[in-house]
Order: structure tokens, then sequence, then C-alpha cells
């Protein structure tokens, strides 16, 4: 799964790297960024343009009784994408970028692992980013919900899932599973409402290039989800 990433570029830099608009407030830097935090995700506009918009992260299906479910859908699983029912229906018009400048992914410990209070191994987190340091495009998909009885006038609340598909052999020694990473050749027909070829988006759902990425180890400041420093990037 993808639980934690980082996002540090501003609503204008992602525009201008994704050749988008800004239909959002800039966030806050954050290293550690967590499920039902904010973020911010470029999908498109009503004139067939690119927009970024402003989402919470964990996705609220249009018929959802209430927006607690959003803890339960930070990531949707790309082989089951087109029939559950909590992701086919926006998996068909519904699909955003999430740009990360990389993410976090813990590795199972072993006997060299840190130790915690009572002295036994845990986890070691890994920062996973480009090897070249541009943003990863990261698959999506969104919704807007608001309460069945709601009035005319309730705003919507706009809402994200992460997408994502079996380890590349760079991802496999610490994780089974990573996000799915689009190319920059595949951002027009992932973002396109109008592509509704099940079989073409999901032939898009597949493991990043071996040599797209890498990762090294960082400190466990990282598994509190208040720790937001970008100290938790840095290598030990």
């Amino acid at each position: 799964m993808c639980g934690r990433f980082v996002s540090t570029n501003s609503a204008e830099e992602i525009a201008n790297y994704f050749d988008a608009t800004v239909d959002t407030e800039s966030s806050p830097q954050n290293f550690n960024v967590a499920p039902t935090n904010d973020v911010l995700a470029i999908v498109a506009s009503a004139d067939d343009e690119r927009a970024v918009r402003a989402f919470h992260w964990g996705l609220v299906p249009i018929w959802a009784k209430d927006a607690k479910i959003a803890s339960s859908m930070i990531n949707a699983r790309s082989e089951t994408i087109a029939e559950k029912a909590a992701f086919k229906g926006v998996f068909k018009k519904y699909r955003c970028i999430i740009p990360m400048v990389g993410f976090y992914e813990w590795q199972a410990a072993t006997a060299d692992s840190p130790l915690n209070a009572k002295g036994k191994p845990v986890k070691q987190p890994m920062f996973i980013h480009r090897v070249d340091g541009e943003p990863l495009a990261v698959a999506g998909l969104w919704s807007a919900w608001r309460p069945k009885d709601s009035e005319p006038e309730t705003p919507w609340l706009h809402t994200c899932t992460v997408i994502t598909t079996a380890a590349n052999n760079t991802m496999a020694p610490v994780h089974d599973r990573m996000p799915v990473i689009l190319p920059a050749t595949r951002w027009q027909q992932w973002l396109d409402p109008a592509g509704t070829d099940i079989e073409a988006l999901r032939a898009m759902l597949v493991p990043a290039p071996d040599s797209l990425l890498t990762m090294h180890k960082v400190s466990t400041d990282v598994n509190n989800v208040r720790n937001r420093a970008s100290s938790l990037v840095d290598p030990i």
C-alpha cells in the first residue's frame, strides 16, 4: 500500500510542471502526508484543460452514508479497480494525478533494525523517489460527496485515492506493492474523462521501470504523523 508521502511543491509549481491551471490555494509543505490530509491533484477541468485542485486523501464514494469510510479508501488496487463498487464508477470518468516528491514504505524488521522502547527490532522506513529528482505522477481517482439529506448550498467534499500495483524489482525487497507512476506520455490519456475504454486504462496501471526509482533509509521519526519536518527524508 501507499500510506505516507512527501508533498513540498506549491500549487503553482505543480501547475507549471503538469501544464495546468491553479484552481485552489497552495498547501503548506508536508514531508509526512498521511491519510485524510488535504492533498493537491491534477484533474481534467470542464473545458478539457488540466487543473490543480485540493482533495482529502481517502475516497468517499457518492453512495457512502458518511465520510468515515475515507480512512479505509486511501488506496485502490489496480487488479480489482474496475470491479469494486467503491471504484468502478469513478474509474470510468473521475481520474486524477497525485503529484509526490516521493513516498515512504516500511521494510520488514531484521536483526540490525532500530529497536523500540522494549528492545525489539522495528520496521525500517525507506524514502523512495525518482532517480532524477523529478516529481512522481501517481495515478489516482477522485470523487465528490455530501450527505443525501444535504441542503442545496451544502459544499461537496472532494476526495481521492492512490492506485497501487505490484512492486517492480526495485521495490520488491521492501514491499510487494507500489503506487502506479504514469509517464508524461500517458498523462492526457489518463485524465481525459471521455476516455472510457476500460482495457486501455487498465493497461496503464503497471509497475514503473526498475531504473526510475531509488531509495534510502530514514529515521523512524516518520512513524509519527505529527512529524512533518524536512529532516524526515534525510538518509541515515
